[in-house]
């Protein structure tokens, strides 16, 4: 039980931007191929789920810039245990 605390886990650094592009992009190839196709009736819901995930990919491209313009997120300097938490256990003996 009394094993050393890991360290805590830093954010890894993407480049959300990006990763957003390419799926919109894949999403309007997607919507231009079922439009020359044009498929049967029954399948015009397909047409529609591109809209939703071009519509989608811009959300997440408006939101991803709004975020990365204000910054990062401040953490604070200590961290905050549950109130479960046993309280850690002093490596050195208490001097009397």
């Amino acid at each position: 039980m009394n094993q050393p605390r890991r360290p805590e886990l830093r954010p890894l650094k993407t480049n959300d931007t990006a990763t957003i592009l390419v799926g919109t992009a894949l999403w309007a190839v997607a919507l231009l191929a079922l439009l020359i196709a044009q498929p049967d009736a029954g399948h015009r819901w397909w047409i529609w789920t591109c809209v939703s995930g071009i519509c989608g990919g811009l959300f997440g491209l408006w939101f991803v810039r709004r975020r990365d313009r204000r910054g990062p997120a401040t953490a604070s300097a200590e961290a905050v245990e549950p109130a479960t938490a046993i309280p850690p256990v002093s490596p050195a003996p208490p001097t009397p």
